[in-house]
């Protein structure tokens, strides 16, 4: 008869979406609501915008910063999106997993396509708009983008919508239901740690 108790075994949940959907959002919600998981910084060449703090809400690198953690291979994933480099440095991930803790990695589409390539045993898991009309509501409501590179972000928005067919869950952010998202999101989570057999996540 097989033993179920071989204590926690710590997964990796890749979190993603298209652009403006609420991935942020989705994920403040979830630190709020549980303790103890592992919440990746994200490195980018991109400046920070006004409030973000260096190594709290990203690692803020040059150029040449970026591309020698690339060199070192240093980086769970990277991608270049709207010509600047973002990517999950390897580091923080393998020290949370040796503690035992659940890494969430919030990456874009491109990532979340490199995680699954290093790490096939990763939870990934899809944020949806309720509709392209509210998606693109919440993009053009951000202020962020205006004129062309707005249009340039909307429209990458809905190809990105099209990856979702091959996430292991998708999760609809509805308007104004930020906290039922991120009940899902480990309504998920507890239920991959339920899975029989169980992910056996290694880097």
């Amino acid at each position: 008869m097989p033993s179920f108790a071989s204590g926690h075994k710590p997964l990796i949940l890749v979190m993603s979406g298209p652009s403006g959907v609420g991935k942020d959002a989705v994920l403040g919600a979830v630190q709020r609501t549980r303790s103890g998981l592992y919440y990746t910084v994200n490195a980018t060449t991109r400046p920070p915008r006004p409030g973000e703090v260096e190594g709290e809400h990203h690692f803020f690198l040059t150029e040449a910063q970026f591309q020698g953690m690339i060199a070192r291979d240093e980086l769970l994933e990277h991608a270049r999106v709207y010509d600047r480099w973002y990517g999950v440095p390897k580091a923080q991930v393998r020290e949370a997993l040796a503690r035992g803790q659940d890494v969430i990695c919030r990456v874009d589409i491109q990532g979340a396509a490199s995680v699954r390539r290093r790490v096939p045993e990763a939870v990934l898991l899809f944020v949806a708009p309720p509709s392209p009309e509210e998606l693109e509501r919440r993009l053009r409501s951000r202020g962020i983008d205006t004129g062309d590179q707005l249009a340039l972000r909307i429209a990458a928005a809905h190809k990105e919508m099209e990856e979702a067919v091959w996430f292991d869950y998708v999760v609809v952010n509805e308007t104004d239901a930020i906290e039922r998202s991120a009940a899902r999101v480990l309504e998920i989570l507890d239920a991959e740690h339920a899975r029989v057999p169980h992910r056996q996540v290694s880097m």
